[in-house]
């Protein structure tokens, strides 16, 4: 069985709400925070398989459409591979906000789905998020959950850092 990291796309791997972009509705949109390039190049180093997850309600709503979607993906994946990182797939819940279904974070289907296709081991594995639902789909899984954020008063997840690559950091400083 393979180990994986779960990462939630926006506010973990590209920017969002911020000065220069509000939503990543075309590939132009996207910012990539610091360093993750080489967090998710470190994270593959140390055995671990790259997944996204999130949810993109905008596709539902109709702010972008599933091509767009696709697009956006696409670009990032090579973007991440030219620096030699590797996300094996993008799986995004594209349905309304309170639709009620069972991948939209903070439920766990789009993890449990990625984890059965690849044969993860869950408890190996680890999911990092920006938000509450992020940690709570990466517990309801059976994973380890990383807050991206500079403080965890809540003590939401299991361990948190300011950022993916002080994040990834510590995972490969994990046997």
């Amino acid at each position: 069985m393979e180990k994986a990291v779960f990462l939630d796309r926006d506010g973990v791997i590209n920017e969002v709400l911020s000065k220069r972009v509000k939503f990543v509705n075309k590939p132009s949109d996207i910012y990539y925070l610091e360093k993750v390039p080489e967090a998710i190049k470190m994270l593959n180093d140390k055995g671990y398989k790259i997944f996204i997850v999130t949810n993109q309600g905008g596709v539902g709503l109709g702010y972008l459409s599933k091509e767009g979607l696709e697009r956006i993906h696409t670009r990032m994946k090579h973007d991440i591979e030219k620096e030699g990182g590797i996300i094996e797939e993008f799986s995004s819940c594209i349905h309304k906000p309170y639709e009620g279904c069972a991948c939209r974070k903070p439920e766990a289907g789009m993890i449990l789905s990625l984890a059965e296709k690849y044969e993860i081991d869950i408890s190996q594995s680890y999911m990092i998020g920006d938000r509450e639902p992020d940690i709570e789909a990466g517990k309801k899984a059976g994973c380890a959950t990383i807050l991206i954020a500079n403080q965890d008063p809540e003590n939401l997840a299991d361990h948190y850092f300011p950022s993916l690559y002080e994040a990834a950091k510590f995972l490969y400083g994990q046997s």
